[in-house]
């Protein structure tokens, strides 16, 4: 059976983290030089927590599940990239302690 990942998708904007909740009031409304990003969007078959199709880059905010899953976010990330997705990965505490540094790679990565 198919996974419903438009009701997964819709699911977790409903039920974000503190840190995405931080890191989305940075990037919606297109707040980081005039870029637009999207959340918890569909990928394939995966969903990718914000999205610039622009600049073709994927922004992870990854809670301490991802210390387990590891081998399993690097097949994710090689078929992204292979799609020609740049993907960035922060922990959850990167982006709640030092959210300025957070955005301030996030913004060299579209300007480069």
């Amino acid at each position: 059976m198919p996974l419903n990942l438009t009701r997964t998708a819709r699911d977790l904007r409903k039920n974000s983290t503190d840190a995405e909740r931080l890191l989305w009031k940075h990037l919606k409304t297109k707040q980081l030089d005039g870029l637009k990003f999207r959340r918890q969007e569909q990928i394939g078959r995966f969903i990718a927590d914000f999205v610039c199709f622009e600049k073709r880059l994927i922004v992870e905010a990854d809670g301490g599940q991802h210390a387990q899953e590891a081998e399993k976010d690097e097949e994710r990330t090689t078929w992204l990239n292979a799609q020609g997705f740049t993907v960035l990965r922060f922990w959850n505490n990167e982006i709640l302690l030092n959210i300025e540094g957070v955005i301030d790679v996030i913004k060299r990565h579209c300007n480069g």
